[in-house]
């Protein structure tokens, strides 16, 4: 199965955002997952075999418990593919970045001078109820 097959699945994608802080007990897994998707117990298990199986998560057993946790290879795998394609979206997220930046610039100019006559959030939030 193909990276992007076994992480196509909303489930699989979820069950890793999970795995990121640490180890977590199948059962712990399958809680969450059972409540967020509606799924059943078994169907939780085949997700965590398939992650399992394809490298994306590990498991140890811990007297009865199973814990999973993240294998990070395949990932970086795929971070390593995905560096062909990140000039298509590199140029994006700089120029959102210094948006961000001069929006941040002009609250800090604001908040340091007060309001422009001219500024109509302010005006709006002068503004007194009838």
């Amino acid at each position: 199965m193909h990276a992007f097959d076994v992480l196509g699945d909303p489930v699989r994608r979820r069950i890793l955002e999970l795995l990121t802080d640490g180890e977590l007990a199948a059962g712990e897994v399958s809680a969450v997952i059972r409540e967020e998707f509606g799924i059943s117990q078994p169907a939780v298990s085949q997700h965590l075999r398939v992650l399992r199986d394809n490298g994306f998560a590990t498991v140890r057993a811990e007297g009865t418990k199973r814990l999973y946790a993240v294998d990070p290879a395949p990932l970086r795998e795929i971070d390593v593919w995905l560096d062909r394609y990140r000039r298509f979206w590199s140029h994006s997220l700089d120029a959102l970045g210094t948006e961000l930046a001069r929006g941040r610039r002009e609250r800090r100019m604001r908040e340091q001078t007060g309001p422009a006559p001219d500024d109509p959030i302010d005006h709006q939030e002068q503004e007194t109820p009838p």
